[in-house]
């Protein structure tokens, strides 16, 4: 029988004293490791995974913090000028600024005549100078018998066009027509019950042209004119 080197004889039995028999398998934790881990109570581990559970805890908050404190660089960035340094002030000043924003776009959109998305159908009526004037608004899609349609259905209807703005954005128009009676004495008769049938008959004019499509048999057709039904529009300000 081979005898062990009396160092190897030594170190053995200080392992096998200490921690028990110790078996080391190829991958596994060096064992000088697990000695230091075999030394350390119950306690100790559970303070040392404490204290690694912080310093993650931290790196997180402080990556949070960045992003934020970016975030807020950017807002601050976007507004004209601003002395505000807090977060709560900043944030007020840029909800204000927003807020002025929205109202800015909304008096565009109200003197700009800018088509939307939506089929739209608005009729108002005035009284300008003993004069009855008719401003009839369409949005639709584009097509090129748009606006001869248009105007056939005015001659139609004895109308006459005082003033026309046509907008095209994005294969949508918008046309404002500012419109009156051919004769005179038929804008200045003061027939109530003859303006609002005359009203309604132009608005039912204006919307048939509005639906018309190229292919008006087609399932299409009539889901547009259903589209354009709801989102009519109707002022009388006589």
């Amino acid at each position: 029988r081979s005898s062990q080197p009396p160092l190897q004889f030594s170190y053995d039995g200080l392992i096998s004293e200490s921690l028990g028999h110790v078996v080391q398998h190829p991958g596994s934790v060096p064992f000088g490791l697990q000695a230091e881990l075999g030394k350390m109570t119950a306690q100790e581990i559970m303070d040392a995974k404490a204290l690694a559970a912080s310093k993650s805890h931290s790196e997180a908050e402080r990556r949070r913090r960045e992003r934020i404190n970016n975030h807020l660089a950017k807002l601050r960035s976007l507004l004209p000028s601003t002395t505000k340094t807090d977060k709560a002030s900043l944030l007020a000043e840029v909800i204000q600024h927003v807020k002025e924003l929205k109202r800015q776009t909304s008096l565009i959109a109200e003197t700009s005549p800018v088509p939307t998305e939506c089929d739209e159908l608005t009729v108002d009526t005035s009284d300008e100078d003993g004069r009855f004037v008719i401003k009839a608004s369409l949005c639709c899609e584009d097509r090129s018998d748009l606006l001869p349609d248009l105007i056939k259905t005015l001659k139609a209807l004895r109308l006459r066009t005082l003033k026309a703005e046509i907008t095209t954005l994005g294969g949508r128009v918008r046309n404002v027509l500012f419109i009156t009676g051919e004769e005179e004495e038929e804008s200045n008769s003061g027939d109530n019950h003859q303006q609002q049938y005359s009203i309604s008959e132009i608005q039912e004019a204006l919307k048939a042209v509005m639906e018309k499509t190229n292919g008006d048999d087609s399932p299409s057709g009539s889901v547009k004119r259903q589209r354009t039904n709801v989102n009519i529009i109707e002022h009388r300000s006589l």
